[in-house]
């Protein structure tokens, strides 16, 4: 009789912001677009971007480097908007760059480490360790203000 392997895994995307590597589990994300054309909003949360027009959807755009409380730095070839579904609402975060789709075991991910006093820590549902790389897992619903983000389409509508 053969073994049946019976670990789950998850497929996540791998994007970097910085010098380190996150992740977002793959059916939360609807596309990955390259930089385009955002109309600023005014009044709105400096991460928040703006909204672009993606096929007929109006989508507000976060800057996750600006989110995490990083330094904002000048858009590049690389730089990519990763377009994830919360609450049924489209929103796209820019990153550095989106590196890869990749299957991880479950049992890999561990809860998000003890870091006192850093602005990141409310925003990772935890680590997982693959091989030689840390993948940090975001946690969309504590990353994104939702009543930040229905204000600012509204003043846009």
């Amino acid at each position: 009789m053969t073994a049946v392997s019976t670990e789950q895994e998850m497929k996540i995307i791998v994007f970097q912001i910085k010098d380190k590597e996150y992740a977002l589990p793959v059916e939360r994300v609807r596309g990955i677009e390259k930089l385009l054309h955002i109309t600023r909003v005014p009044k709105t949360l400096p991460f928040i971007k703006g909204v672009i027009n993606l096929r007929g959807v109006i989508t507000p755009i976060i800057d996750l480097r600006i989110r995490f409380g990083f330094d904002e730095v000048v858009y590049n070839e690389s730089t990519r908007i990763i377009i994830v579904v919360i609450e049924g609402m489209e929103v796209g975060l820019i990153v550095d760059s989106a590196n890869d789709v990749m299957d991880i075991p479950v049992a890999s991910i561990e809860p998000q480490p003890e870091v006192v006093g850093h602005r990141i820590d409310e925003y990772i549902s935890g680590v997982a360790k693959i091989d030689k790389r840390l993948l940090i897992l975001v946690n969309l619903e504590k990353t994104l203000s939702l009543d930040a983000l229905q204000e600012s389409m509204r003043k846009e509508g």
